[in-house]
């Protein structure tokens, strides 16, 4: 053990708590050396022999970006496996490999910025493929088991460090760094929250990371929620990470301060403990951390906050213990371990959305048609790593059936480009180690896009025929004949250069335009169009070719010819993950992309015995009517092909369930931006129409029968039993599912709200009965009345089945509670975002360090109403606090305008609120509306006698 020794300072000396190391240590560090630990690359200190540090290592289904790593289900797979232990073993399995990579490489971090627990509220969010739910319920759970997966089990020391990301009410691409989500107070304390609250509260993260958007007019990067929610819910230190160049935003895009030096001290004094800005040179941070303590802006006390937080991390990671570290010699890296549990999460992440007429599993001499994009293809997305193995479903199908009983057709339209001159687009043949497969089909990973060793693409007399890959809203790719995608390199040229489409910005997708008697091709990732010269065909800001498109053989043509031939036809559809759809894009439709769709036509109408496999991060609006089956799953990783193979063939019965809800159509959606999830009534909580799919729908190929509900309360928790026996002839899963409703609320509360769930296996006629136990907290409301949580008393419904509307049993409990009472209006006033409903009215920031207020959102007009306002004995003046130019109009009558006040700004300052006052007349209860005209910023309301 090391003890204190005169040679061996405090901050080594294992004995003392972590508390007392990180005293010692901060008062050795210079104010020089406290500046450098701010930034994300922290420089080591040597004369304290103390190692550089980097925070965030990306790690949401697996180590990404550093190389090839055991690959898992997407993230929204693993929501669809509704299995906590399953998800907290994957967490274990990446945290191993984290720590095996990095011992062989320290460009590896500890301190990993997983999970995404961002609630998948709106199914057109680009990233919906890095979330887990719509469900703050099932998110947290789901989330706390892979931290707690990716934190290990030792009492003191971490196997990493895991940060949740993005804080907060994030669930937009379209100008995520300068819009704004409006989330009133019980959308913020129900639903954003409370993802995080109970992981946190859990003790299994290491912080978390604020998203890019502004919420409630504030950027997240100076929120004060940080302080006055997340760091109450644990005494523990928790580091908080910016998202990258966030910092930056603050002035350059959001303009929400005027310098640098005065953002980065707000940032910090918010709770922003690591900057992450300008990739690796911490220059500019450290000199804006300068400027700050140089105004006054920051005292020296400030930057210890943050240092001692980080420092309390690399503490945990076990960095000034290494002899002590348990975790130090992990070397766990692509085990057998590692691959079964790919395939097991891949198997338990696929839905069986429908099953008509018992066409699924297939019969083991059924002879199939294989048809569609991604048939074989094993897709990964922007934060996984490199497969080591790989799995497509066409493999996955080929093995499990026998290749002479598969037949595939890809669908897609192989063309000839002719130039204006005549001439064709030619792809040079690759040398022999230009390859794309290695042998056994493994990726090569020295084929990248943006190489430039290999020709580029010239013209001639004899053409190349491409695949043209349309994926839906005018975006294509094009594949020449050995699996190369055309790619466009820093020098311009195009290039048959990519195994894949990939990349921060991609460089493999175009558009045809209609031009002339033919088309241009425009080049997404520059934005330029092909040209064609003497040295080859490269994108050019000028001189585009006009090419004509030759259409050699359509899709929808071999795929009619195949599925003609076949018993079972298997479609399989879905997304890229680097297209139309992703991080910075969000899609623009639920529908499943117009070539697909043909495709789907085709393969029905020669066939009406076809099944839909869905391969997506999305939901999408399909219509299943004349489809006997339907199935869908995330991109699963490397075992993807296998796992649904399986599937299909009966070896595995499907018991994922959705984790969002599916949409029937755009018109269902609410706008992108609008996050009240209670007054848009939206995701499954609130939606009133009919899903295409609900939330927690999933079948088998089992049967299950539900029995013996009971309820009772004891100790403040609700108890809940019932019991579910497998009737069917198959072993298989079942996802058990607990929700509540109330049954006369006084306030608008979800139509039913999950409360528990169980995935457990059971063999045919086996019974087993579960048992939930809810905390009575878990029924409670955010009171916009008392600004606090409340739970009416009264009936409460418990219902238990297989999905949110596929409700076996159900029983009313009877709860104690606080009945409601008015707003104590003559004590509190009226806190202008503590309204009950709105229209047309935005939250915004009462100040830049805290508070809310609200304005008219578009046309400078709209209306707040505040229920049940209690004016006692009567009122006779009104005040509003307000900022800017307009008018406040006040009926507490309900009726006609009683007062209307006038605000007049003086200057530009958002910030510059002044007290208007008005006679008024009110008493006794009642509802009080509020009109808001013109660009002004209400804060607050109040009455007195």
């Amino acid at each position: 053990m090391t003890a204190h020794t005169p040679h061996t300072p405090p901050f080594r000396d294992r004995r003392l708590p972590f508390a007392k190391r990180i005293d010692d240590l901060l008062s050795r560090l210079t104010l020089d050396e406290k500046i450098g630990f701010l930034h994300q690359f922290t420089p080591a200190v040597e004369r304290l022999g103390i190692a550089a540090f980097r925070t965030g290592q990306e790690a949401l289904h697996g180590v990404a970006w550093m190389g090839p790593a055991t690959v898992f289900p997407q993230a929204v797979g693993l929501g669809a496996t509704w299995n906590t232990d399953l998800v907290r073993r994957i967490g274990e399995a990446v945290s191993k490999e984290t720590r095996a990579m990095r011992a062989r490489d320290d460009r590896v971090g500890l301190n990993v910025w997983s999970p995404t627990v961002n609630l998948l509220r709106h199914p057109l969010w680009g990233r919906g493929e890095e979330g887990y739910s719509e469900d703050p319920g099932l998110t947290s759970a789901i989330a706390t088991a892979y931290t707690r997966g990716l934190r290990g089990d030792h009492p003191t020391y971490w196997r990493t460090a895991p940060v949740l990301k993005h804080w907060l009410a994030h669930n937009n691409e379209t100008g995520r760094d300068v819009t704004s989500s409006s989330v009133r107070p019980r959308v913020l304390n129900e639903y954003d929250l409370r993802a995080f609250r109970a992981t946190v509260e859990a003790g299994a993260t290491a912080g978390v990371m604020p998203a890019y958007n502004l919420v409630n007019g504030r950027p997240n990067h100076v929120s004060p929620y940080l302080r006055e929610h997340l760091r109450t819910w644990t005494d523990q230190d928790l580091l908080v990470c910016s998202d990258a160049g966030a910092p930056s935003n603050l002035v350059d895009s959001e303009h929400y301060f005027d310098t640098h030096e005065e953002a980065t001290a707000a940032a910090l004094l918010a709770g922003v403990d690591s900057f992450t800005d300008h990739g690796t040179d911490s220059s500019l941070i450290t000199a804006r951390v300068r400027g700050a303590l140089d105004r006054g802006l920051l005292t020296e006390a400030d930057l210890d906050t943050a240092v001692r937080r980080q420092l309390s991390v690399r503490f945990r990671l076990g960095e000034f213990d290494p002899e002590y570290d348990p975790y130090a010699l992990t070397r766990d890296f692509d085990t057998q371990t590692h691959r079964a549990l790919a395939q097991e999460a891949a198997e338990q992440a696929v839905v069986l959305l429908k099953n008509s007429a018992g066409l699924l599993p297939l019969a083991p001499d059924t002879r199939l048609a294989v048809i569609g994009l991604l048939a074989d293809e094993c897709k990964l997305d922007w934060y996984s790593g490199t497969l080591i193995h790989r799995s497509t479903p066409l493999e996955g199908l080929y093995e499990r059936f026998g290749a002479q009983r598969v037949e595939f057709a890809e669908g897609v339209d192989r063309v000839l480009l002719r130039t204006s001159a005549g001439a064709f687009l030619h792809v040079p043949e690759a040398d022999a180690g230009d390859e794309v497969r290695g042998a056994g089909g493994a990726l090569d990973p020295a084929l990248l896009a943006g190489r430039t060793d290999l020709p580029a693409l010239t013209t001639g007399p004899a053409g190349t025929e491409l695949a043209l890959v349309d994926w839906g809203e005018g975006v294509l790719t094009l594949r020449a004949p050995d699996g190369r995608y055309l790619s466009v390199a820093e020098d311009g040229r195009v290039r048959a250069s990519a195994d894949q489409p990939g990349g921060w910005v991609v460089q493999e997708t175009f558009r045809l335009e209609p031009h002339a008697n033919g088309h241009l091709l425009r080049h997404i990732g520059t934005g330029h169009h092909v040209s064609v010269a003497a040295d080859g065909v490269r994108v050019a800001e000028s001189g585009p070719e006009v090419f004509e498109l030759i259409v050699v053989e359509r899709g929808e043509d071999a795929v009619a010819r195949v599925a003609a031939q076949a018993d079972v036809v298997l479609v399989v559809a879905g997304n890229d993950p680097h297209i139309n759809g992703r991080e910075t894009e969000d899609r623009t439709t639920l529908a499943l992309p117009a070539h697909q769709e043909r495709l789907l036509r085709a393969a029905r109408a020669a066939n009406p015995s076809t099944v839909l496999a869905l391969v997506s991060a999305y939901p999408y609006a399909v219509d299943p009517a004349e489809l006997p089956a339907v199935l869908w799953t995330s991109h699963g990783g490397q075992a993807a092909g296998t796992a649904l193979a399986r599937v299909l063939a009966g070896d595995v019965s499907p018991a994922g369930r959705l984790p969002q809800t599916w949409y029937a159509d755009d018109a269902d959606l609410p706008d992108l931006l609008d996050y009240d999830v209670i007054g848009g009534r939206q995701t499954y909580l609130y939606f009133e129409g009919t899903p295409l799919f609900p939330f927690g729908h999933g079948l088998s190929y089992a049967s299950f029968s539900y029995a013996d509900l009971a309820t009772r309360t004891a100790d403040g928790s609700l108890h809940v039993t019932f019991a579910v026996t497998n009737t069917g002839d198959m072993t298989a899963d079942e996802v058990a599912q607990v929700y509540f409703r109330a049954v006369d609320p006084t306030v608008p509360r979800p139509r039913r709200e999950l409360l528990a769930h169980g995935r457990l296996r059971l063999e045919p006629g086996e019974r087993r009965e579960l048992a939930f136990e809810v905390p009575l907290s878990a029924f409670d409301f955010w009171d916009v009345a008392r600004d606090g949580w409340r739970r009416e008393p009264g009936a409460y419904e418990v219902l238990a089945g297989a999905s949110s509307e596929d409700v076996r049993l159900r029983t009313t409990v009877v709860l104690d509670g606080e009945p409601a009472a008015p707003r104590p209006v003559l004590r509190r006033g009226l806190p202008a975002a503590d309204f009950d409903e709105q229209s047309g009215v935005a939250i915004v920031d009462r100040t830049k360090s805290s508070g809310d207020a609200v304005t008219a959102a578009e046309g400078g007009s709209g209306e707040l109403l505040y229920r049940d306002c209690d004016f006692g004995d009567g009122v006779t003046e009104v005040t509003v606090t307000v900022a800017g130019e307009g008018t406040v109009e006040v009926s507490p009558a309900g009726g006609a305008v009683s007062a209307a006040l006038t605000s007049k700004a003086a200057g530009s300052d958002p910030y510059d609120y002044r007290t208007l006052t008005a006679r008024i007349v009110a008493e006794g209860v009642r509802d009080v509306r509020i009109g808001l005209r013109g660009p002004l910023r209400l804060a607050h309301v109040g009455f007195s006698g």
